[in-house]
């Protein structure tokens, strides 16, 4: 409709742009794949699979030519029973694997650890994103890191008393994580660098991760990009009564279900296979949407 003085054209909203230091990604409706990249031993599904560096390296290279928006490197399992390891030996996991991705990628590259000394020698090795799992609750240095360097943050919900708790799922997770926005904004990240993971398996019942998983766009509300992983988890398992490596389906079937929710990134193992459940979803969503 022609715009007049007394029906002006409202004009369009700016697109909507996730920055990280000097780095950025739309946010276009299009879904962005992070491409979960471990240098562990322990990890519940490909443990020791990465860890020598020219096998991290080739997964990495995998993961670019499938699609990944973004590769999420880490140094620390954290998985169920896991055993935490120091912050030197972390950082000899990561930090020479995230300089020669800096070298070989343009993508954004991420950096998971909740250890505030691996943050800092992970940006200045040229991480653009810290992921942390305990969404500033545990260490909020980590917030004054990513705003020293320009860098992005994912902030994890994860409480260890959620399990013990019934009720108000959705709502205490969003209580948390506006505490954790407020904590990163405080510190200087802009709030246009900041996503939210409600963390699927993180101190959560089967039923609670069911419920996150089924209403993952009430987060929304919170007004950052969301971000689910839930790649090969053990509520896929205990679902399907199957082991991580057989999960695949089940993981395409909770990428689906994020992409009709809003979810914008979706952190996985398989990039390929769920890049194209992902545009799948989105497509059909969008046609009903019109």
């Amino acid at each position: 409709m022609p715009a007049t003085p007394n029906n002006p054209v409202s004009p369009e909203p700016p697109p909507r742009v996730f920055r990280c230091r000097d780095k950025s990604l739309p946010l276009d409706g299009r879904p962005k794949l992070v491409g979960i990249l471990n240098a562990t031993p322990d990890s519940f599904y490909d443990g020791g699979r990465h860890q020598a560096p020219e096998a991290a390296l080739a997964q990495a290279d995998r993961m670019i030519a499938e699609g990944a928006a973004l590769l999420d490197v880490g140094g620390q399992s954290t998985r169920p029973g896991h055993t935490e390891v120091g912050a030197e030996e972390e950082q000899a996991r990561v930090i020479p694997l995230l300089r020669a991705l800096v070298g070989r990628t343009t993508l954004p590259l991420s950096i998971d650890t909740f250890q505030p000394e691996v943050a800092r020698a992970a940006v200045l090795a040229g991480a653009d994103v810290i992921n942390d799992v305990y969404g500033l609750h545990r260490h909020p240095e980590l917030a004054a890191i990513a705003a020293e360097h320009g860098c992005a943050m994912i902030l994890m919900h994860q409480d260890g008393a959620f399990a013990a708790t019934t009720g108000e799922t959705i709502e205490r997770i969003a209580a948390f994580l506006v505490q954790s926005i407020d904590r990163a904004v405080a510190a200087g990240v802009p709030r246009d660098r900041l996503i939210l993971d409600p963390g699927i398996g993180f101190a959560k019942t089967h039923a609670q991760n069911l419920e996150i998983l089924a209403r993952l766009g009430e987060l929304r509300a919170l007004g950052c990009p969301l971000l689910l992983g839930a790649s090969r988890k053990s509520v896929i398992g205990n679902v399907l009564t199957l082991p991580p490596a057989e999960r695949l389906e089940g993981t395409l079937a909770t990428t689906a279900l994020a992409v009709t929710q809003g979810v914008e990134f979706l952190r996985v193992h398989d990039v390929a296979a769920n890049l194209r459940a992902a545009l799948m979803a989105a497509a059909i969503h969008a046609a009903g949407h019109r």
